[in-house]
């Protein structure tokens, strides 16, 4: 009976009053779609989900009170069989006492979210409660909506590089593998015996665009994103990259009436944006994906009115009577009055030429958050010691029957977020192994094994299993040397680091430097590409914010300059 329903809500709870407005309100608004399951006892619930065909289980809401003490225990039990599920703990308005226990079991992961009770019929609150989550267990499951089908194998680099980018960009995909039948069927419904893969579907367009292998621009061109740019316009702002800091900027110049392009090659959100979970960005008690912050972001600046141009990135700026131009990867230029530069930062490559050679075959750099479902049954090892890597091996956790967790240092405690620290500690199929390097390995279509160095005794072990590389980063600003002031890691340097006289270039005026001005005036820098900047989120959008305040100082310069 459960197999024309999405997945199960299962709500277990012994105190009667908010059991019954729950289960009401769920099958109110969500009946059509999810099987409601309400049991008084955890023993209850395999015979109520058998009843409906065992559904799959979206979500658990837990009771959690003076009538369900044991409700986060009862709830740690019931995700430990459904580990697909959200486990939601579930407290009436009011109970104060159940905050500290929820905040504690957030942080160790043995809890997704909480939800207030239902009040009364129709309680907004609640029901917006349920849709993040119930939205949230849908992006963990797969499935749905398909504006787009990618048909490829599975491993290949280009069918990998485009499923993320279209998953960083929040477009509904679904993959089918060349060689299954679903890829089979829907390889003979086009038309196609021996396509040059991978090939992706346009479904959102009338005529279901067809295209094969295709290259980011002709990708771009297809979505509708290669928009011609006015040869003759001059922007008051350009903004170089979509990464938190961009889109920071981009907002704030956008709402304050400075005519903004923003320039991306890749995807919005930057590293940020394949983040499965950040728990520390004000505002989101119980954390929210850095796809979503990002792209929430980006519709925002959007609506304010500013302009972006996809998968373009700027090669050259030339800075010549107080205008700045950048020469695109696509063979144009704009022009601009003010540039900030938020270019971010791409993984540091580990180096090891076997390895290099699997990459996105075994060895990924970053989250890869869009390959987490192919892990199952696996053992997977992340590198790195940050908070990209800690939120990467929790998410990774979900999926994988292991996951190691491989630093360079003693610990954790001086790169990662505390938080971030007891919830890998608290998970049980995550471990972490301290004092240890990646130095080989190899395979042949997909990793096979890789050498393990122990950085203390030097003893060498081979050992099999997917890498997630998360090794700190570099700046992309090979492009800017020699015409902006870096610093030896190739970080922009801006402010009083342009006053020592040992920069090169040299800031070349009177008046110092603004905060976070390069040492072209007018040029700004923000987020992870400026040096000694904060590797932070809200620390890179509030720059972004702050590089706003200064390229008005600057626009009201040139207007009151003599001649």
């Amino acid at each position: 009976m459960g197999e024309d329903y999405h997945g199960a809500v299962v709500v277990v709870c012994r105190d009667e009053a908010p059991r019954l407005a729950t289960v009401r309100e769920l099958k109110r608004r969500y009946g059509a779609d999810y099987v409601v399951v309400a049991c008084i006892e955890a023993g209850e619930v395999p015979a109520a989900l058998a009843a409906w065909g065992d559904p799959p289980v979206a979500a658990f809401l837990g009771g959690l009170g003076p009538e369900d003490p044991d409700g986060l225990t009862v709830l740690r039990a019931l995700h430990a069989g459904h580990p697909g599920a959200l486990a939601v703990a579930l407290v009436r308005w009011g109970a104060w006492e159940t905050a500290r226990p929820i905040f504690e079991a957030l942080t160790l992961g043995q809890l997704d979210r909480w939800v207030y009770a239902p009040e009364g019929e129709a309680d907004e609150e609640f029901h917006r409660a349920v849709t993040e989550v119930l939205e949230e267990s849908a992006n963990r499951r797969g499935g749905g909506r398909e504006a787009v089908v990618m048909i490829g194998e599975r491993w290949s680099p280009r069918a990998q590089h485009l499923r993320d980018q279209m998953n960083r960009n929040r477009i509904p995909l679904g993959f089918y593998e060349a060689a299954s039948p679903r890829g089979k069927a829907l390889l003979e419904g086009l038309g196609l015996e021996s396509p040059a893969l991978p090939v992706v579907v346009l479904r959102f367009h009338p005529e279901h665009t067809v295209l094969q292998d295709p290259s980011d621009l002709e990708v771009a061109e297809a979505f509708g994103l290669f928009e011609p740019l006015d040869p003759t316009a001059v922007y008051d702002l350009v903004v170089v990259g979509a990464g938190p800091a961009g889109l920071g900027a981009s907002v704030y110049a956008a709402s304050e009436g400075l005519s903004t392009l923003v320039l991306e090659a890749e995807a919005v959100g930057g590293q940020a944006g394949t983040s499965s979970m950040i728990r520390n960005y004000p505002g989101f008690p119980t954390g929210i994906s850095g796809n979503r912050l990002a792209f929430s972001s980006y519709q925002q600046a959007w609506a304010f009115g500013s302009t972006f141009h996809f998968m373009r990135h700027a090669q050259a700026l030339r800075s010549e009577g107080g205008l700045h131009h950048l020469d695109l990867s696509d063979g144009t230029s704009v022009c601009a009055r003010t540039v900030v530069l938020a270019l971010g930062a791409s993984w540091r490559r580990i180096g090891v030429p076997e390895l290099e050679a699997l990459a996105g075959r075994g060895v990924f750099y970053g989250a890869a958050v869009s390959e987490a479902p192919a892990m199952r049954g696996r053992h997977v090892f992340v590198v790195g010691g940050g908070n990209s890597a800690g939120q990467a091996a929790v998410h990774l956790s979900r999926y994988a029957d292991q996951v190691t967790v491989l630093v360079r240092k003693q610990g954790l405690a001086a790169t990662m977020s505390d938080y971030l620290i007891r919830e890998l500690e608290a998970l049980p199929n995550i471990d972490i192994r301290t004092r240890v390097q990646v130095v080989g390995g190899g395979g042949t279509d997909f990793l096979e094994s890789f050498v393990l160095r122990d950085l203390d005794s030097g003893a060498e072990t081979e050992e099999t299993g997917v890498l997630f590389l998360l090794i700190g980063s570099e700046p992309r600003t090979d492009w800017l040397a020699g015409t902006l002031a870096r610093d030896r890691w190739g970080f922009l340097q801006t402010g009083t680091a342009l006053m020592s006289g040992e920069t090169d270039p040299a800031w070349s005026l009177d008046r110092p430097p603004g905060l976070l001005e390069t040492s072209t005036p007018g040029v700004f820098a923000a987020g992870d590409v400026r040096s000694t900047s904060v590797k932070r989120v809200a620390s890179a959008v509030g720059e972004g914010a702050l590089a706003i305040t200064l390229v008005h100082a600057h626009l009201a310069s040139l207007v009151s300059a003599p001649g």
